[in-house]
């Protein structure tokens, strides 16, 4: 596995823990427990839209690493 195809797994893995985050924010009746589950979910697309953006910088400098 190369270097750009398990940086594009973590991303893979990282939407979906946001996927499931947006669930629980959702689904959480305790007013507490939203605040905390909503906190996440904006540090985990932070840090999704960072690791997009240095997979386009990656991509960009290293073409062989493009479509894996």
């Amino acid at each position: 596995m190369t270097i750009g195809s398990k940086v594009k797994q973590t991303l893979a893995e990282l939407k979906g823990i946001e996927s499931t985050l947006r669930l629980y924010s959702l689904q959480s009746k305790n007013e507490e427990d939203r605040i905390v589950y909503k906190k996440s979910l904006e540090t985990a697309e932070s840090v999704i839209k960072d690791l997009e953006y240095r997979i386009k910088i990656m991509e960009f400098e290293e073409p062989q690493y493009k479509g894996n």
